[in-house]
């Protein structure tokens, strides 16, 4: 669905300086408490200067289905990335049984690792929580490792805190059957060993992007999007030219 996402936009500026430095989706944060936290107002003059192409996220944690339909039309937004914990009924989750309630949306689910030693499934939950939707009628379409939190969490702490998942510990982990992407803690200097060392072929960053909550650095910005581009085509170098081959053999 994307390969580069610069989260947490909540500027017209901004949004363009992500556009421009090459990333393919941008995230609108409607998490009531965070710092990013956006009116429809606000996120329609956020996405008007988008040029085609780049992908518009709501991200949202909690909020009924209604209401985030509501704010998908009024943006609009492309996708819905339900970032709430994965079960539980207060506020700060978002069960299964809410996708299909937003059938009409593609859908991104954050996502964190399980506890536990190495060895262990740590996407088990992730896993359960995926195949619980698609036995719904409508599982998500990609899927985000961001960094864990405690249950206890409230939806406006549950991601841009800058804290980093063990890249380590996605790689051996077995993959989910759809698009990944890491988050979590992701700046200029780290993408590129974040990407190497999880082998996930996405990454998403907000916090380690900007000048102060909510606010994007932009050379932050551009460097972020060239390290990470850079890391993903090492990950998937194009095929070799007849004539590389050629010079190869002499």
């Amino acid at each position: 669905m994307f390969r580069v996402k610069i989260c947490g936009v909540t500027t017209a500026v901004d949004s363009l300086t992500a556009a421009d430095a090459g990333a393919d989706a941008i995230g609108l944060n409607f998490v009531s408490g965070s710092p990013r936290c956006l009116d429809v107002t606000q996120a329609r003059a956020v996405a008007a200067v988008l040029p085609p192409g780049v992908l518009k996220v709501g991200v949202f944690a909690g909020m009924p289905a209604v209401d985030i339909l509501r704010i998908a039309r009024e943006v609009p937004l492309d996708a819905i990335q339900l970032h709430g914990h994965l079960d539980g009924d207060d506020d700060a989750s978002d069960p299964p049984d809410r996708c299909r309630e937003l059938l009409s949306m593609p859908l991104i689910r954050a996502v964190r690792l399980d506890a536990g030693p190495a060895g262990d499934d740590r996407l088990a939950g992730a896993r359960t929580w995926i195949e619980a939707a698609r036995t719904l009628g409508h599982g998500p379409s990609m899927v985000i490792v961001d960094a864990s939190v405690m249950p206890a969490t409230e939806p406006g702490r549950l991601g841009g805190r800058g804290e980093t998942v063990d890249w380590q510990a996605v790689a051996a982990a077995r993959p989910l059957d759809l698009p990944m992407a890491i988050a979590g803690g992701l700046t200029p200097a780290n993408v590129a060993e974040a990407i190497a060392r999880s082998g996930l072929r996405a990454v998403d960053t907000a916090s380690g992007v900007e000048a102060s909550p909510g606010r994007k650095d932009p050379e932050k910005v551009r460097a972020f999007v060239s390290a990470a581009l850079a890391a993903l085509a090492a990950l998937n170098p194009p095929p070799e030219s007849n004539y590389q081959k050629a010079r190869t053999q002499l």
